[in-house]
């Protein structure tokens, strides 16, 4: 069977295990919560028709995730209903549990002649991975649907910022960006398969869940691939042409709305890159501002958290930076504010507070927004470390896609990641800095204070 669409890059042997006959090959889905453009799920079919064994997918629903809570869960939840349905309609068999992986996908493995399993960056899934690949007899092999060029053809280290990772990228771009093939599935899933939890309610399955209810779904959010792409076809029908000169603009919010189902895998960035790349010839401005904010800066942001084990730590900042805000520790404050104060949007600064009402409301803030206020939140602490862990806490608690390898990235940015030494200013010291007076001189602020009161 050929697997040439399926660039070998992408693909990971972790060990050989046992031979074993085995009754199906499971596909163990976590990170690429999707039935379509999911290389991962492709290559266990290929390796099922091989076999004459049918494919079985095993998904962990882990409701002690770190930082997730009832509006994270209702997203994913309802996507994976909609991939459920997708995948029965091909023949393939979906097994919901809940439990941890290292517990769940081992149990599912032991009738397996295969598992195969796709990726993940942060520090966590990789050690879920580790731990159920040392716990099962049958082969695995672990291959790499989240991203366009796969984080180790990108780089073999950690890049200084976007200007070191472009060129990389683009050297490998043509190979990776293509759509994968989804050849007929030779052996349907038959009675006797696994047993799991009805994706079909996701309402009825959370609710029989101990999960942390203290955030509610987010208004105008719906899960899943089909809102996916509803949202891809009205930004490349409506937002893509202004994107280049307008995506900046807080009142306008010109954006895709594609990064909560990037974060849960329910949309592939191939997938969107494809859909974009078509309008190059009519936009061809737009396009390469869009690609460059899909695939290189999300990209640059899984290379910090694969190749940087303190991503999510203040310590995981640039030296010079550290330095910098160290120095700058005992500059007079403006003002400081508790975290509930921070939380509730009870500042003296009328548009940090409507970035973060947008964000608690509305599930997602404007990402210009969101850089401006992480950067408020250092003016406001005497130690930058705190103002790093607020910040992270806060945008993982309401942002749908927080605890992604963007978020982390996006929140060191605030900091000096993936930046560079600017003029010293006071409590900044070199670190970019920025202010009030910049947003009322670029933008309509009015119209995003009345957007978000």
């Amino acid at each position: 069977m050929a697997r040439d669409d399926i660039p070998a890059e992408r693909i990971h042997d972790v060990h050989g295990g046992e031979s074993s006959a085995g009754r199906y090959v499971l596909y163990w889905m976590q990170q690429a919560q999707r039935a379509d453009f999911n290389h991962a799920l492709e290559l266990a079919v290929r390796r099922a028709n091989e076999r004459r064994l049918p494919v079985v997918v095993g998904f962990a629903l882990d409701a002690g995730f770190p930082e997730a809570n009832l509006r994270h869960f209702t997203f994913m939840t309802e996507g994976l209903r909609g991939t459920a349905q997708t995948l029965e309609r091909r023949g393939i068999h979906f097994v919901l549990r809940a439990g941890v992986p290292e517990a769940v996908i081992p149990e599912l493995a032991r009738e397996a002649a295969l598992l195969v399993m796709d990726r993940g960056y942060l520090r966590l899934q990789r050690q879920w991975r580790q731990a159920v690949a040392d716990a099962v007899a049958c082969p695995v092999v672990e291959v790499e649907s989240d991203v366009v060029v796969p984080v180790e053809v990108a780089s073999e280290r950690e890049e200084l910022a976007a200007r070191t990772l472009r060129p990389k990228i683009r050297r490998n771009l043509e190979r990776f960006l293509r759509p994968v093939a989804t050849p007929p599935v030779a052996e349907s899933a038959k009675s006797g398969a696994p047993a799991g939890l009805d994706p079909a309610a996701p309402k009825a399955l959370l609710r029989g869940l101990r999960i942390n209810r203290s955030v509610g779904p987010a208004p105008g959010w719906e899960g899943g691939a089909a809102a996916a792409r509803q949202r891809l076809r009205a930004f490349v029908r409506h937002g893509l042409d202004r994107y280049a000169e307008g995506r900046n603009e807080p009142a306008d919010n010109i954006a895709s709305g594609l990064s909560p189902y990037l974060h849960f895998g329910q949309i592939s960035p191939v997938e969107v890159a494809l859909a974009v790349r078509e309008r190059r010839s009519e936009a061809p401005d737009a396009v390469q501002a869009f690609l460059d904010e899909l695939v290189v800066r999300r990209e640059l942001s899984m290379n910090f958290v694969w190749h940087n084990p303190r991503y999510d730590q203040y310590e995981g900042v640039p030296a010079w930076a550290r330095e910098t805000l160290e120095r700058h520790r005992g500059d007079p404050r403006e003002a400081t504010y508790t975290e509930e104060e921070l939380a509730q949007g009870r500042t003296a600064d009328p548009y940090w507070n409507a970035a973060q009402r947008q964000m608690v409301a509305g599930g997602k803030m404007h990402g210009y927004m969101r850089m401006y206020w992480g950067k408020r939140l250092i003016e406001w602490h005497r130690h930058p470390a705190d103002a790093f862990r607020i910040a992270l806490r806060l945008n993982n608690m309401y942002e749908l896609d927080g605890r992604d390898a963007n978020a982390f990235a996006g929140v060191a940015w605030c900091f000096g990641k993936h930046d560079q030494p600017w003029p010293e200013h006071p409590v900044f010291g070199k670190v970019r800095c920025m202010k009030p007076s910049g947003l009322e001189r670029k933008f309509d602020m009015p119209r995003y204070l009345a957007a978000n009161p």
